[in-house]
């Protein structure tokens, strides 16, 4: 679904039937404050980049809210693991690089 950042996220639900105005991001689900979601965070959120750059089955997001700056911004903080592997990832974008390897063509060559 189209988040209000104008960005297609499987993560956001929104409800506009008939009048209603529910938005809500699965992947943080409904936390107390100061971790809740709202819908200015889909600006800086970078799961939908994450999922553009990824699709991999078995990468498994998890996301919450902290502040960042002090007390002034809230911003989405996003892990990843691995399904298959079942190891931690450290670059989402990448992935786990057991269930896809990097082809040698854009790995550097070793001198």
């Amino acid at each position: 679904m189209r988040t209000p950042a104008g960005t297609e996220c499987r993560y956001f639900y929104g409800n506009y039937f008939r009048g209603k105005n529910q938005e809500e991001c699965r992947l943080i689900g409904n936390q107390p404050p100061p971790g809740d979601w709202n819908r200015n965070l889909c600006q800086t959120c970078p799961v939908p980049e994450i999922l553009r750059a990824n699709a991999c089955e078995f990468l498994t997001l998890h996301g919450e809210v902290k502040r960042t700056l002090g007390v002034f911004r809230k911003r989405v903080i996003v892990s990843a693991s691995c399904t298959k592997s079942k190891t931690n990832v450290a670059e989402p974008h990448v992935g786990c690089g057991q269930c896809h390897p990097i082809p040698p063509v854009f790995t550097k060559p070793e001198p």
